[in-house]
């Protein structure tokens, strides 16, 4: 299922028309974002938990010349499904 798909799927299960639906989900997409942004987790019972995880700065390799380049500090999104979201497709 793409976004559009999704979008769809929200209009038709909540009678709203698909620009609604389009605010709505995005909306969603934009509170996440903004909350992980700010360091904050996202907890929705029975579905997951978005969070944040810092990734120290590291040496790798350019895999094309074999010189030593430096990987800079960044932080990186995850999620964690919650039990009734895997209990769901199991």
């Amino acid at each position: 299922m793409n976004k559009q798909e999704l979008i769809s799927s929200v209009a038709d299960a909540t009678g709203l028309s698909k620009s609604d639906a389009t605010r709505a989900v995005e909306c969603v997409f934009d509170t996440i974002s903004g909350a992980l942004k700010k360091g904050d987790e996202v907890r929705l019972v029975g579905f997951g938990t978005f969070s944040c995880s810092k990734r120290k700065a590291s040496t790798g390799r350019n895999p094309r010349t074999g010189e030593p380049m430096q990987i800079k500090e960044s932080t990186q999104p995850k999620f964690k499904a919650g039990k009734a979201l895997k209990d769901s497709v199991n």
